[in-house]
C-alpha cells in the first residue's frame, strides 16, 4: 500500500467541502486530479470513503476511521517540512473556533498575548453559536474550540479555561428598571429576548435563571448579541448574556442591569470551555496553545 500525502490532503478537503469542485478549489487542484487522487485512495484502501448523495460527498463509517488519522499525518508531515526552518518556533496555522461572547471579548486579547509570547503569527478565528463550533471539531475543520456552553458529546474533550458573569438587563424606561433589588417575583410573567438554540446565553439562561421564575415568555429568538441588546433596548423584552457583551450598552445608559439580592442563591458565573476532539492530533502548536489558554486567566 501506497498512500500518499496528496491522497490524505485530498480526503481531507472533500471532507470540510462535500463536493469534488469546492475540494479542488480550495487545494488549487484540477477537479480530475482530486477525483482520481480520491479514487486511488478508495482502491488502495479497499473501501469507499463517501457515500454519494445528491453530488454531494458524505463521509461514511469508513471514512469517520481514516479522518484522525489523516489530519494526525498532514499535521507532523507540515511539521516535518518546517523542522530546520529557525524562524518557525511553531509551523502551521492555528484553526480556532470561538462562540459569540468568547469571540468578539475574550479572543482577541488571548490571541494578542500568545502572538507576542510564542511569536507565531498563523492563527484563523470562526465565530459562531457553541453548537456548530463543536460540529466543526467533529469534522476536523477546526484544531480547538473556545465556548460558552459545554458539549458533552463522546468525542470531545472539554476543559474549563476561564469563566465571565452573566447579567440581566432590561431597557431604562421599564417599572422593573427601578426595583432595587430585583427579586424573581419581579420577572413573573415577564418577556425574554433570547439568543437561538446552541448558543451558549440562552443555555444559561434555560438552566439558571428560568427555573426561578414559574411563568416567562420568549418573545424573540436572535442569532447575535448586539441585535438582542438593541431590542432589549427598545423595550421588547428582558435579556440574559454576559456582562462582557452587555458592559458598552449598560455604560452608554442604553439598558440597565437588573440587581439581584447580593445574598440570593443563584449563581450567575459560568465557566468558559476548551474543547478539542479526543482523537486530535496535538502539534507543539496546539499544546502550547492550550497551555497557554489555561494559565491566561491567571495574568
Amino acid at each position: 500500500m501506497n498512500i500518499s500525502l496528496k491522497q490524505l490532503n485530498v480526503f481531507i478537503s472533500i471532507t470540510q467541502h462535500s463536493t469534488l469542485t469546492a475540494a479542488a478549489e480550495a487545494i488549487f487542484l484540477s477537479k480530475a486530479a482530486v477525483s482520481m487522487a480520491l479514487a486511488e485512495l478508495e482502491k488502495q484502501l479497499g473501501h469507499p470513503l463517501f457515500d454519494r448523495v445528491n453530488n454531494r460527498l458524505i463521509l461514511n463509517q469508513e471514512g469517520h476511521k481514516l479522518l484522525p488519522l489523516a489530519d494526525e499525518l498532514l499535521s507532523r508531515a507540515n511539521s516535518i517540512s518546517q523542522l530546520f526552518d529557525a524562524d518557525h518556533a511553531f509551523s502551521g496555522q492555528l484553526k480556532i473556533g470561538a462562540s459569540d461572547t468568547v469571540g468578539n471579548h475574550v479572543v482577541p486579547g488571548l490571541l494578542s498575548q500568545f502572538r507576542q509570547q510564542s511569536q507565531h503569527f498563523s492563527q484563523s478565528v470562526v465565530i459562531s453559536n457553541s453548537r456548530l463550533i463543536c460540529q466543526k471539531l467533529l469534522d476536523y475543520e477546526l484544531d480547538i474550540g473556545l465556548i460558552e456552553g459545554k458539549s458533552h458529546h463522546p468525542e470531545l474533550v472539554a476543559h474549563q479555561f476561564s469563566h465571565d458573569q452573566m447579567c440581566i438587563i432590561a431597557a431604562p424606561h421599564l417599572s422593573i428598571s427601578q426595583h432595587t433589588p430585583c427579586s424573581f417575583s419581579d420577572l413573573e410573567q415577564s418577556q425574554w429576548v433570547l439568543r437561538e438554540a446552541g448558543s451558549g446565553s440562552r443555555e444559561f439562561f434555560l438552566r439558571t435563571v428560568a427555573p426561578h421564575i414559574e411563568a416567562w415568555h420568549e418573545v424573540f429568538e436572535l442569532n447575535t448579541t448586539e441585535a438582542l441588546i438593541n431590542s432589549v433596548a427598545a423595550g421588547l423584552g428582558l435579556g440574559c448574556l454576559s456582562t462582557l457583551a452587555a458592559q458598552y450598552a449598560i455604560n452608554d445608559g442604553r439598558v440597565t442591569q437588573l440587581p439581584l439580592p447580593h445574598n440570593h442563591t443563584l449563581n450567575m458565573q459560568r465557566p468558559f470551555w476548551l474543547v478539542v476532539h479526543k482523537d486530535k492530533y496535538h502539534s507543539p502548536l496546539l499544546t502550547s496553545f492550550i497551555a497557554f489558554c489555561h494559565q491566561w486567566d491567571n495574568t
